[in-house]
């Protein structure tokens, strides 16, 4: 109890991943109370429990106190030791949901991790291992992360509600990041892209690429859309299909958007035309938005600034989403949250300076 006195204190269930991240970062315990102690199902959800877990088996001698109702944690860090891991994650969060936090750990463990992520690798809310794969991962390379066991491997797609999907991540350890430099975007290059489909007609992901080209034509001439069909165990236990696609430009800046189909029993059907179309929509909003990073990885690239060395790193971006301006502890004070991003060195374009949410 005497140790917990020294803990940072914390109300309320938002921000609970990016509190117990930074707080396994730096070393320092929290306690979080309240968590959603007025909902009818007060304390932690099952994907919550399940992303706790997984910081217990990357570290070594945590000390994770949960009281009855769960509407109260206390998390001591231990060591981040990484290894050979496997975790079954929550099918109510993708395996995206988890894959974030690990990207920001992973290269500060004592031995390089090698983890398999089994559960949804697909679903609306968070983002997918595609896209991680592609603007992430290129990203931790311009900090120096980089090497033959950086890896990212989807081995079995799997969808909601059913999940079934399987994913390899192995990265290496970094005791030191190379600051960055990041203020020129550049203009747009090429577009890749991929439109999956599992458990349902090949021919759903054909009509994808179709209707997402008849936007995209009129933008670049340099797009491929990749094709990919799933059989058997290797499609996961539910049907659905989906589009990423990426956007590389002439500086190496990858900016992203996906869309992914309605899962069984979820509002009305999404018809593959219409899926195509607004997601190669989502990508010229994207586009539009500017900046050296995209809106997925605008929180990945700040904290990993902040972790490098004392030189000056310096990123431009577009617009904050809200996932990125409202950090945890600052929530709702702009004047703290203004502060804070000028303290990292941030760049922001003159027509997008405002820190409020979209």
């Amino acid at each position: 109890m005497a140790t917990q006195a020294h803990s940072l204190s914390y109300a309320g269930c938002n921000f609970l991943r990016q509190r117990l991240v930074l707080s396994t970062l730096s070393g320092r315990p929290v306690k979080i109370r309240k968590i959603r102690a007025r909902d009818d199902n007060p304390g932690l959800r099952d994907f919550e429990a399940s992303f706790i877990r997984l910081l217990d088996k990357i570290t070594n001698g945590s000390r994770i106190e949960i009281n009855q109702t769960g509407t109260t944690l206390y998390y001591q860090p231990g060591l981040l030791y990484g290894g050979s891991v496997e975790h079954d994650c929550s099918i109510l969060r993708s395996i995206g949901y988890y894959l974030e936090s690990l990207l920001c750990l992973a290269p500060f463990m004592k031995h390089p991790l090698r983890i398999v992520l089994r559960g949804v690798t697909n679903d609306q809310v968070d983002p997918s291992v595609d896209v991680l794969k592609a603007t992430a991962l290129p990203l931790l390379k311009q900090f120096g992360i980089d090497g033959e066991s950086f890896e990212l491997k989807i081995v079995r797609r799997g969808m909601l509600p059913g999940g079934g999907g399987e994913v390899l991540f192995s990265c290496p350890v970094r005791k030191v990041l190379k600051p960055i430099q990041l203020t020129d975007p550049g203009k747009i290059r090429r577009i890749r892209g991929m439109a999956y489909s599992v458990r349902v007609s090949p021919q759903m992901a054909n009509r994808i690429v179709d209707s997402a080209r008849s936007i995209l034509n009129k933008f670049i001439p340099d797009i491929y859309i990749y094709t990919d069909h799933m059989k058997g165990v290797n499609a996961g236990r539910s049907p659905g299909f989906g589009l990423w696609l990426v956007a590389e430009t002439t500086n190496g800046t990858f900016l992203s958007a996906e869309l992914v189909s309605n899962h069984q029993g979820q509002g009305a059907a999404v018809l593959p035309e219409d899926l195509g179309r607004n997601c190669a929509k989502l990508l010229l909003e994207e586009i539009h938005r500017g900046g050296c990073v995209d809106s997925t990885n605008q929180s990945l690239a700040l904290l990993l600034m902040t972790l490098g060395q004392q030189d000056v790193s310096k990123v431009l971006l577009g617009p904050l989403s809200p996932y990125t301006c409202w950090m945890p502890g600052l929530e709702g004070n702009l004047e703290q949250q203004t502060l804070c991003l000028t303290q990292l060195s941030l760049i922001t374009p003159p027509d997008t300076q405002s820190f409020s949410p979209d």
